[in-house]
């Protein structure tokens, strides 16, 4: 039976019952992908709420033995080794089924029926296998698909610079770093000792460092969370930062997710996220600073330093509240990384996977007022 994603059903997405679940199937013979991208491909059936396809084939190696670290917030976490199989976990509130690259590759190569692809993303994980495989499956894309551009969504805590050099040598267009957390507190306490996990703060900001001098301007990235404890203005300072070495920020809204350490945390708050969802475009897109943005006490932004004629402007093209990610080849300006629905439900979206609509704009501009809004309204 197909999912159907539609206003009426918007519960149980991405729950079908089509997962492989076998130990032997690991990288890099096989990859996980997300729902939406075996969707689009036809690996599964059912459709997207108000959306036809994702535009990035997003990769997650995998491997029996899973992911070493232990972050909080993730699906993935080494503490759900108790979970049957790793291929069975979910991963930003999404199933990831597991699929014969070669078959992927092959998919893509046919074009499909569901759309085309304008980018790919690798994403690593900690493993010790993970940093050779990456390479190989590079290789074998860049052989086969050069005329789509691959991204890499990198594990900094097993690399060194000779492998991002390495990397972008083979052909990888665009690299970047899942910081997450955007302080050294919250980095430690969610991602370092605090969980017994290998991360570290300043090996991440070193990787993006990196990034900035092998990749070069506006061909690198991090992720960042907005809604675990930091301030408005703290992840949007870390926003400046990265954009004035020359990267751009691909921005999630906490949504806690199923089997994580914080699977009872609240998920990020909307009129949060909005001002954030904002500033962060007018930094990345519209030569915004936040040293002209103004603040309360609290850390939230009260004046986004721009007037009022442009910001409206900006707010009705929407381009803001679209998922963040790595740019596809219409509009540099809006993600080929749409990622439907993962940083929310399709009933009370966070991050549109398309173009808002006149009363989506409505329901954000309330959500920024501070407004308590309703589910599809």
């Amino acid at each position: 039976m197909s999912t159907v994603l539609d206003n009426a059903q918007p519960v149980n997405f991405y729950r079908p019952n089509y997962h492989i679940k076998t130990p032997d199937m690991r990288s890099p013979e096989y990859v996980q992908m997300s729902t939406a991208a075996a969707i689009t491909l036809g690996l599964v059936p059912g459709r997207m709420h108000r959306t036809a396809c994702t535009h990035c084939l997003n990769l997650l190696v995998t491997y029996r033995e899973g992911c070493r670290a232990n972050c909080a917030y993730c699906g993935l976490a080494r503490h759900r080794e108790e979970a049957r199989d790793y291929a069975d976990r979910n991963f930003i509130r999404v199933d990831w089924p597991t699929v014969r690259y070669d078959e992927v590759i092959e998919r893509v190569k046919k074009g499909g029926d569901r759309g085309q692809f304008e980018r790919m993303c690798i994403s690593m994980i900690t493993h010790p296998e993970s940093n050779g495989d990456t390479v190989t499956l590079l290789d074998k894309w860049v052989a086969g698909l050069p005329h789509i551009p691959v991204s890499i969504l990198s594990n900094p805590t097993t690399m060194d610079k000779a492998d991002l050099e390495d990397l972008r040598r083979r052909g990888a267009d665009i690299f970047t770093v899942a910081l997450d957390a955007v302080t050294p507190a919250i980095f430690e306490r969610t991602r370092g000792k605090g969980v017994d996990s290998p991360h570290k703060y300043e090996k991440y900001w070193q990787a993006i460092e990196w990034a900035a001098e092998v990749f070069g301007p506006e061909k690198f990235g991090a992720h960042l969370i907005c809604g675990m404890g930091e301030t408005e203005r703290e992840i949007l300072e870390v926003c400046q930062k990265i954009r004035d070495m020359g990267g751009h920020n691909h921005m999630f809204a906490f949504f806690p997710e199923r089997g994580s350490l914080m699977e009872d945390w609240p998920p990020c708050d909307r009129g949060q996220w909005r001002r954030v969802q904002l500033g962060r475009f007018l930094i990345d897109y519209a030569g915004g600073h936040v040293s002209r943005m103004g603040f309360d006490d609290q850390g939230r932004v009260v004046d986004f330093g721009c007037d009022e004629a442009t910001l409206q402007r900006i707010i009705d093209s929407g381009k803001p509240f679209r998922t963040s990610g790595c740019p596809g080849k219409s509009d540099e300006e809006v993600s080929a990384c749409n990622r439907p629905y993962g940083d929310s439900t399709p009933s009370d979206i966070l991050s549109f996977p398309f173009a808002p609509k006149k009363r989506d704009l409505e329901k954000i501009r309330r959500q920024m007022q501070g407004e308590e809004v309703k589910a599809g309204i």
